[in-house]
Order: structure tokens, then sequence, then C-alpha cells
């Protein structure tokens, strides 16, 4: 059977998950000095750009000595009541409030360890952690982490004089922080992977800054991978108040959460056309898969059947699996299908509204799209569109040095890349081909 791998998946790292709630484990690992970090301001990346070469363009991965000043007092993990305080788990119950507890300055995520030969991996059992520095010397690889400074509430000139003494604007890197979205043609499948990561993890620490049972302010345990509700820390003051729930069972809410979706594509009863549609959301006339949200109660097969009828008035069958694919946008799974449909029957966009326009496409119309550059990319531009109208952000305020988007005039409509005797039925459009994802 064929795996596909989409963009964003195929984690080169070893999560070393079972270490996550060893604070002398996480604060060793995060000392390392070949340690790298991936930064986001409110979700949006870090980003250089080579003024020599402006066509060079990804995002900055920083040593720790280049984010110290950000990281705030030592522990950085299992942090006491005091600073300088580490708390002991000896003796301590299951799920431990205090495990690599981390509540003050800004949450830290500790994605994993790349190891530098694959299946050969040197992690170690916590059981070898009673001496963190010799267990981590043992480890053969660089670590990455990742940390939101939105989360630090710095003044603006605060934190653009900590950019420019890091080590890539030292030598010359033009640094700014781009829409998340811009990347996604120019990122190398290794960087890909640790940025779905990063940039999920990072969003998910950043939104969850209470506690959805009490209401009481949360922190961060397990290097990024569980919130705790600060109620529950030994030194809080909890006289006169309920216990929180969470002081009970097990919540889905204390750790990070990825959201299913299907996205499918139908294709006629002959193999030669598919049905695409045109969003709302979208920049322009992109045609694209068609997706939505898994609802409860649902299979993926209920989901992609019940999608296709709300969004295009289209019944399908023979529903068949493709593949998957994280999505960091902020927190999603993107569950590929195919399906069967009548290309005969009508099509009808007024159930849900969520499409401007749906139709069937022969394969040598997608083929001729698909085989030119300039039919298939977003442009800056368009990214920035996209994320206001999904997330509501505030693109007035034009980004810094590489982030800049184009004019309009960089973006070319299928006018001009069609070959003008092709069918006049695809004029104007684009298709969508670098991701599962919308």
């Amino acid at each position: 059977m064929e795996t596909h791998v989409n963009k964003f998946g195929g984690s080169p790292l070893n999560r070393l998950s079972w270490l996550r709630a060893s604070h002398p484990f996480l604060n060793a690992i995060i000392r390392k000095q070949d340690a790298r970090w991936l930064l986001f301001d409110a979700g949006q990346p870090l980003i250089s750009t080579d003024p020599n070469l402006p066509s060079k363009i990804g995002p900055v991965f920083l040593s720790t000595n280049n984010v110290r000043p950000l990281l705030g007092e030592e522990p950085f993990f299992g942090q006491g009541k005091d600073i300088g305080d580490v708390v002991s788990e000896e003796g301590a119950p299951p799920h431990s409030p205090t495990e690599a507890a981390r509540h003050r300055s800004g949450r830290i995520v500790f994605l994993g360890l790349h190891e530098m030969k694959a299946n050969e991996g040197s992690a170690l059992p916590s059981s070898e952690f009673k001496d963190p520095e010799l267990a981590i010397s043992k480890l053969e690889g660089t670590p990455y982490f990742a940390m939101d400074v939105a989360d630090l509430d710095l003044e603006r000139e605060k934190l653009d004089g900590f950019l420019k003494n890091t080590t890539p604007a030292k030598e010359g890197l033009a640094i700014s922080w781009s829409e998340p979205r811009a990347l996604l043609s120019i990122l190398d499948d290794f960087t890909a992977a640790v940025f779905a990561s990063a940039r999920s993890l990072v969003d998910w620490n950043h939104r969850n800054k209470f506690c959805p049972a009490c209401g009481s302010t949360t922190y961060s345990m397990w290097g990024g991978w569980k919130i705790s509700c600060s109620s529950l820390l030994p030194w809080s003051d909890s006289i006169d108040r309920k216990p929180c729930p969470t002081s009970k069972g097990l919540h889905n809410f204390t750790h990070p959460r990825t959201d299913a979706v299907v996205i499918m594509i139908a294709i006629d009863e002959t193999g030669e056309k598919v049905l695409l549609g045109r969003g709302r959301r979208f920049p322009g006339k992109f045609y694209s898969a068609l997706a939505g949200f898994i609802e409860p109660g649902e299979s993926f097969e209920d989901a992609v059947a019940r999608e296709m009828w709300e969004e295009a008035g289209v019944s399908v069958w023979n529903i068949r699996y493709h593949s998957g694919q994280p999505w960091p946008y902020p927190a999603t799974l993107m569950v590929g299908f195919y399906a069967r449909a009548d290309s005969s029957q009508p099509i009808r966009t007024d159930l849900d509204n969520e499409l401007v326009d749906a139709r069937w496409f022969t394969r040598d119309e997608v083929l001729s799209v698909l085989a030119h550059a300039a039919g298939t990319k977003f442009t800056k531009r368009d990214h920035k569109i996209i994320t206001e109208n999904i997330e509501g952000r505030d693109n007035q305020k034009p980004l810094e040095s590489a982030a800049q988007a184009p004019s309009p005039g960089d973006n070319p409509t299928l006018v001009q890349v069609i070959n003008k005797r092709k069918t006049n039925r695809l004029s104007g459009c684009h298709l969508k081909r670098q991701s599962l994802g919308s």
C-alpha cells in the first residue's frame, strides 16, 4: 500500500514524550548549546531574508544563547513558589500539578530531538535522569524549541532591540515577522514539519490562558504539552472557593487539541472529471477541493457525504481514504478522501452558501493549470487576505521586510496562463495544489 506524506507531515523529530513530565530533563536539554528555537509573535513566525538574495526567505532557527533574554529566571521548568525554587516530585501523587511546571515568564514548547542517525535513537528512559547532565551528554541530536513572544507583553522597542542582537541580524540578514501562510510554498520538508508542530503548539498555549472549568489563570506543564489551572498549585490561595473541577479526573482541554477536517474531491463515473469549489474567503478565482469540520457523532465518511451535499448539493458514494496532513492554521488534521458522484446532476451552492461557485473540471483542464507555474500559487497578498478572512487578524498594517506583499499585478489569472484556444470555461480561474489544506 502506497504511503503519502504531505506538506507539514513526516515529522523528523523524536518527541521524547515520556520525558516531558521530567523537569530535570527539560532543564538540562534546554541548556544544550546546539538547541534551536522557532519564535512567533501572535502566531506570526520570525523569518529572515538575505538582502543580496531576496528570494532566499525562510524561518529563523535561533540558538539558546540568542533567546536567553526571553526565558526568564531559572529554573525554566519545575518552578516552585518563589523565584529560584525547584519543586520536588519525590512522593508526589500521579498527575501532580507541579510536573515540569512553568508558571512564570512566557511559555516554552519542547518540540523534540532531531537525531543524527535515523532509527538509531539514543533516547533514554526517565529512570536514567538522576544525573541529568550525564544523561543529556549521551543524547545525540539537536533539540528544538518554540516560543511565542506575544506572551511576554514586551514593548515593541524592546522586542526590536532583541531581534537586532540575534546572530542572523548581526550577520546582515533582514529579520521580520511573516504571515504564516506565506511560507507555505517555500518551506522544505524538514522545516515544514518542525514549523507545523511549533505553530500549532504555541497557538494552543497562547489561546488558553484561563481554565475552562473555573476561570482561573492557567500555567504551562510538560514542556508546553499540558496546561493546568493555577488553583491546583500547592501554594495557591483557594480558601472560600470551590475546588476546580479539574482537581479530579482527566480533562481533554488540558492537552493540545487537533481538529479533524475532511477534505475531498468527487470524481465522476468516467474518472475524467473532478468537482471543485470556489470559497468566499479566498481572493481571486481559486478553485479547490471541498472541505469541512467533522461534527460530533460522525465518522469521516459521514462528514464527507454531508459536506459534499451541504456545499455543492451533490450526493456521493464509494468514499475512499487517500491521506492525512497536519495543518497548522491553527491546529487541524486534514483527512483526505475521494468519492464518486454523478456529474450529470445539477450543482447547487445555495444550501449553506459557503461557496461562490462549484463546477466539474475535466482532466485536461486541471492538468493545463498544474503544468503552468503561475496557475497554482497564492501571492503574499493573497495569503494576507486569507488570514484576515479566516482568523480576523487586522492586516491593515503592512508587514515589515520580507513579509511585504507584492502588487496585484504580480498575481496572474488563468486568462494569462492557459492558451486562449482552451475552453473559455476556465477563464479567470486558479487551482490550488500546494497541499491538502485550505
